[in-house]
């Protein structure tokens, strides 16, 4: 198994991040996705607060990543585990959200998977620079709103 953490700062609320979190249809403004694939997503809810067993599905480039929400503790815990990835396997991921003593928030973006053998260098590397981008992007989104 792979692993891998990141970790930003938002000045921003826990509750703002955590409305971010469930909006499927917000992390292509914040984060390194490219689309929602609506077609290819279920359960998603109309409000934009989806919930435990929703799948999301993401584009990214030409490819199409779907996750599924496995465990929500609001508005400190959100979990997914992959569902579909070309490039990993068992992938399995939790996102927390810590109240700074300024009223921010601290994210904490943790996830671990499997590569296959000849890529797992290289995989290892990709997952740790995109998910902190994917971090930072919440971060500096939720701030700047």
């Amino acid at each position: 198994m792979l692993a891998y953490a990141a970790r930003a700062v938002s000045s921003a609320p826990r509750p703002e991040l955590w409305s971010l979190l469930l909006a499927s249809a917000s992390w292509p403004a914040w984060s390194t996705v490219d689309e929602l694939v609506l077609d290819e997503s279920e359960g998603l809810a109309p409000d934009g607060r989806d919930g435990v067993g929703a799948t999301r599905a993401f584009r990214t480039g030409k490819v199409v990543t779907i996750e599924r929400i496995t465990a929500l503790d609001p508005p400190r815990r959100f979990a997914y585990e992959g569902a579909r990835n070309a490039f990993i396997s068992d992938y399995a991921a939790v996102i927390e959200l810590d109240e700074t003593s300024s009223g921010g928030t601290v994210i904490r973006w943790s996830g671990s998977y499997t590569a296959r053998w000849g890529t797992r260098w290289l995989m290892r590397r990709i997952m740790r620079a995109v998910m902190q981008k994917m971090a930072d992007g919440l971060a500096s989104y939720s701030s700047a709103r």
